[in-house]
């Protein structure tokens, strides 16, 4: 008996027909060694039937290699042969039983293949949310902490977990949740150490300083699609080129002299230069739109540009010319639609930022060193620099270099909707990432070489193929999942264009649900079925995890504290919090936007609560403390009487008396009913809602005090319609007492336009006044010649003043700079007017200081 269990460990790979790929990650010697255990226990090497050198996919089952680069990976996945990294035999001995060939894969895609994540001290709910990402990206989840487990996801070090990760000194990374969250947003491995336990950097608080890149981009020879001076013929032995025949096309449009240099580094690599295209293994050209393109490309030949021919000469390590963006052949035309973007960068450095130049030239774009207003992109590797805030301000697409490098490889312009392209992890510097997308060979096919009897038959130039030859190419592709922030699927018709049964579906009658399959396995019969794919349960755990990590790490702080947890977070509540009815009725939920309250009243039938009649806006009201205030507010909201916190939708506006607060300026512009806050004590005293015309707003002190009459200043709004500053540029400074958000609102709210200003260059844009002949305005026609500056009188907004004028004079205008009041009383008396003691100058603050 115990022979026979021996003998069967030992026959453990006995179905196993196996190539070993060596490399740079997987060297001869480790190459031996593996290939040692597992001829050793009864798998057969395929390698020794080939007398190419090539993989013989039809001897193969497994292909060991720590990569993907290499020539015959697509093939090799195509015809359905594992491809695993040399982890997999070790595991495999470990576990006395074939490992999934899936979780040791070398798929880029699979960003967490090999590595084994265990949760400790997070919710039972987020541990499964974890446990489907890692396994649907490559890696492997273990409930308890092994030597195998690279990474625990903890809020805390307390965590027995932890602590056994301590006491026994296990090379293992204790992360925040935050960082496998972030890693499935981005779509790729990212940098644990600012995620790092037990002082994570992304909870220092310390937004705003350097981010310091430490990881180093592997791009060396693949920056530029124009390859620098070619590597010299020397007595260097090379075989990177054993056994091929390399065709250097015309298109390259090289010299003589440097096509007999080339010929001789192919010669000395092992490999023969032909001038047939069917001939020859390699295609060396530039452009996609060649005939010899296509035809190479359809025969399943590499096609490389001449950067890549130098790279491997260079480094004499096989690699793909997909591998790297800048190592493939590029458009004549570009990218359609790219020819619209000017496109510049920040926070990339040294080869990183050379590439990234390079790829936006190659996709057709145009790329500035230096950011104007008419740029339209700026990429960027996180939200801290001058750049980033001048995006900000000029409204310029801000993205990561993902969207960039996933245009260019799909061959269709990203949409900047996806949040992959603009999300930034907090202290993460993306340019880590930098050079990691290859070519979608899917992509490529379906625009430059599509399959000859369609191109042919309907006459259509490469990369112009139409959404409805599109479809006739779709096909299935490997078979491994990819996630959603990578896959975007093709537009297949028209979006406007009503889909139309096909022909075989008339003949056939009327589309059905399949039957369900009678097979039936043994044990499993109640067994829900697997899928290939998880990117919903992906994105909603991201979205779970990110949204919910500072709460739970509150909770357990809580938690450990005497008398147990506080409810409601931060603010202790004095009464019993056991009240589920109060909380549902938070004034959070009750003072929400009123475009929901009609279907949140059709959900709550049973109550039989009457629809909204009034949205009431209350400021400079005081509430009842607690719960009180929000009883108070379902109350009102039990008699018609909606309290909502947002001017726009407003219907009435109390207040005790005339007030200059951001609620009460906002709401004037789009002419509410104002009534006396009294209102409110009355209504809740008798418990019903009482009519309007007794409480209307009168304080004819507070009109004299801000100099205006409320009832004219309505009757202008109701004739602005909430378009007094239409067509109006205002720019505001950062400091400006009340608070930049303030002075927006007001400004928005009258249907202006605010910006905040920091002395940029090309930081001021042409205001223009609108609508002179539709409406009146209260605007005079000279107006449109003038610029505001919304400032107060510190010193750092003194030396602002200076650098505005010269900026509004050069591009035509009249610069004013006015002090706050000014604006607040154009929001009060609904009505556009300038006085000169409004202006701020230089000798007035001189003369307030000296005073």
């Amino acid at each position: 008996m115990d022979g026979g269990e021996e003998n069967a460990e030992q026959l453990l790979f006995s179905q196993i027909n196996f190539h070993i790929i060596s490399s740079e990650s997987l060297k001869p010697s480790d190459a031996q060694t593996i290939h040692k255990v597992l001829v050793d226990n009864g798998a057969q090497d395929s390698s020794q039937k080939s007398t190419t050198g090539k993989i013989s996919l039809d001897d193969v089952s497994h292909i060991i290699s720590a990569t993907s680069d290499f020539p015959e990976y697509d093939a090799a996945i195509d015809a359905l042969k594992s491809v695993v990294k040399p982890e997999w035999v070790t595991a495999s001995i470990a576990k006395g039983r074939l490992a999934n060939p899936r979780s040791y894969s070398p798929d880029p895609r699979l960003f967490f293949s090999g590595l084994v994540l265990c949760c400790a001290d997070i919710p039972e709910g987020d541990k499964d949310a974890v446990m489907g990402g890692v396994l649907a990206t490559g890696g492997l989840y273990s409930s308890s902490v092994t030597k195998m487990v690279t990474h625990i996801v903890a809020l805390t070090m307390d965590h027995d977990k932890c602590q056994t990760v301590l006491k026994k000194d296990l090379t293992c990374k204790i992360v925040l949740p935050h960082w496998f969250d972030d890693c499935l947003r981005i779509g790729k491995r990212l940098d644990e150490d600012p995620y790092l336990l037990p002082d994570p950097e992304v909870l220092r608080g310390k937004p705003h300083e350097p981010i310091i890149d430490t990881k180093k981009v592997d791009l060396q020879g693949a920056t530029s699609v124009q390859p620098p001076d070619p590597p010299r013929v020397g007595t260097r032995q090379i075989d990177v080129f054993k056994g091929k025949k390399i065709m250097l096309n015309n298109d390259l449009k090289i010299s003589s002299h440097l096509r007999g240099t080339l010929e001789d580094l192919i010669d000395q690599g092992g490999g023969t230069t032909t001038g047939s295209v069917h001939k020859a293994d390699v295609l060396i050209c530039h452009y996609r739109e060649t005939s010899e393109y296509r035809t190479a490309s359809r025969a399943g030949k590499e096609v490389g540009n001449l950067t890549w021919l130098y790279y491997l000469t260079t480094h004499n390590t096989w690699t793909s010319p997909m591998r790297r963006l800048l190592h493939y052949p590029i458009s004549q035309y570009g990218l359609p639609g790219f020819d619209k973007f000017r496109v510049s960068l920040s926070n990339y450095n040294g080869e990183a930022r050379v590439y990234l130049e390079n790829l936006a030239i190659a996709a057709g774009g145009a790329f500035t060193k230096t950011m104007k207003e008419d740029n339209t992109h700026l990429i960027t590797a996180h939200q801290h620099s001058e750049k980033c805030d001048a995006a900000r301000e000029w409204n310029i697409n801000m993205v990561n270099h993902l969207w960039l490098e996933d245009s260019y490889a799909k061959w269709q312009i990203q949409t900047l909707s996806n949040p992959r392209y603009t999300y930034f992890p907090p202290r993460t510097n993306l340019s880590g990432i930098v050079g990691q997308t290859q070519i979608d060979r899917h992509a490529v096919e379906r625009h430059f070489f599509p399959p000859s009897s369609i191109e042919e038959s309907e006459n259509i130039e490469p990369g112009q193929l139409n959404a409805r030859r599109l479809q006739q190419l779709d096909r299935h592709n490997s078979g491994l999942p990819v996630t959603s922030s990578e896959f975007i699927p093709y537009r297949t018709q028209d979006e406007n264009e009503t889909p139309r049964a096909s022909k075989m579906h008339k003949l056939n009658g009327p589309l059905r649900t399949p039957a369900a399959s009678r097979i039936v396995i043994d044990g499993k019969e109640n067994e829900t079925p697997s899928t290939n794919s998880s990117r919903g349960a992906k994105d909603r755990a991201a979205a779970k995890l990110h949204d919910q990590a500072a709460d739970i790490a509150l909770y357990e702080k809580e938690r450990k504290r005497v008398g147990g947890v506080i409810f409601g977070g931060r603010r202790k509540i004095s009464d019993d919090a056991g009240s589920n009815d109060s909380r549902k009725r938070s004034s959070s939920r009750d003072e929400g936007a009123g475009t929901d309250e009609d279907t949140r009243d059709a959900k709550r039938a049973k109550k039989s609560r009457q629809p909204a009649v009034m949205r009431l806006l209350v400021t400079g009201y005081q509430w009842a403390p607690g719960k009180k205030e929000a009883e108070d507010k379902s109350r009102l909201r039990d008699h018609g009487i909606l309290v909502t916190q947002d001017p726009t939708h407003c219907t009435h506006l109390a207040a005790p008396n005339l007030l200059r607060t951001r609620k009460f300026i906002c709401a004037l512009a789009y002419a509410p009913v104002v009534i006396s806050s009294q209102y409110v004590d009355d209504c809740l005293a008798k418990d019903k809602r009482l009519e309007t015309e007794d409480y209307l707003l009168t304080d004819p002190e507070g009109e004299q005090k801000h100099g205006f009459q409320l009832s004219e200043s309505l009757s202008r709004a109701k004739n602005h319609r909430g378009r007094l500053l239409r067509g109006m540029t205002i720019y505001c400074t950062e400091a400006v007492k009340g608070g930049f958000d303030t002075y927006k609102a007001i400004i928005e709210s009258n249907g202006g336009r605010c910006f905040l200003y920091k002395a940029r260059a090309g930081s001021v844009t042409a205001t223009r006044v609108a609508g002179q002949d539709e409406d009146s305005n209260g605007v005079a026609e000279d107006e449109s010649k003038y610029l505001y500056l919304v400032s107060g009188t510190s010193p750092a907004e003194v030396a602002l003043w200076s650098k505005f004028r010269s900026m509004v004079q050069g591009a035509g205008q009249v610069p004013r700079i006015a002090e706050t009041d000014w604006l607040l009383h154009t929001a009060l008396r609904q009505e556009l007017h300038w006085n000169d003691r409004c202006e701020l100058k230089e000798e007035h603050v001189s003369d307030v200081k000296n005073g």
